[in-house]
């Protein structure tokens, strides 16, 4: 999953994006208002981590223009403004959840993890696919009831291809929500994943398979 983070505090933001890589996340980084802005813009998140007092465009503004474009991109906020009038101001302009400043990162990854559950798996804990289980809050697989053994660009991928099961998910589509600005997924890095992944469901009741010019797909067997 790719997530952006518009934080000036650069403490702060180093301390977010390292938990979060960590956590197997892909992550952007900006410093400003406009850089948020024209980041949202141009390339695909799963969700935007986002302080309000930004320099330039502050948050507000930022997630302003976000809902005025129609994205429904969900939005975690961050700030140090803690009153009811700014948790209501921020939540009534679109914003999915917010928390105020100081806080602990076990929270806030607990925090990512319920809105990309919410938007990406329908609020399900445990989905299933055949055999294959993936448990949205831990964050692994099992397959036949056995843990499978998963890089984290691996886990992510085959996220990304169960999220979307039954349906075809191109090479760019893999590409763009696996690599950040510091670490590009090439294609022939996506060509590698698939096959260790194809090599990891072998003799399951789970198909991974490719369609030829135009991506790949997570099936059942026949």
């Amino acid at each position: 999953m790719r997530i952006l983070l518009a934080e000036d505090d650069s403490y702060l933001s180093d301390a977010i994006s390292l938990a979060l890589s960590d956590s197997g996340y892909a992550v952007d980084r900006v410093a400003s208002g406009d850089a948020a802005d024209q980041a949202a813009k141009s390339s695909a998140y799963d969700l935007l981590v986002l302080d309000l007092g930004l320099p330039g465009m502050d948050g507000l503004e930022v997630l302003k223009r976000l809902r005025g474009r129609g994205q429904a991109l969900p939005v975690l906020i961050l700030t140090a403004r803690d009153s009811l009038q700014d948790r209501v101001g921020g939540l009534d302009l679109g914003a999915n959840d917010y928390m105020t400043k100081p806080f602990e990162l076990p929270e806030l990854e607990a925090r990512v993890r319920a809105l990309l559950r919410k938007d990406l798996w329908a609020n399900r804990r445990i989905v299933k696919h055949g055999s294959l289980e993936f448990d949205t809050v831990e964050r692994h697989l099992t397959l036949n009831g056995e843990l499978l053994e998963l890089s984290a660009r691996e886990l992510a991928a085959l996220e990304i291809l169960l999220q979307r099961a039954g349906m075809v998910v191109t090479k760019a589509q893999l590409a763009e929500h696996l690599s950040s600005w510091e670490s590009e997924i090439t294609h022939n890095a996506i060509e590698i994943i698939i096959h260790r992944l194809r090599k990891k469901l072998e003799n399951s009741d789970i198909s991974l398979r490719t369609i030829r010019g135009l991506g790949y797909l997570v099936d059942k067997a026949k």
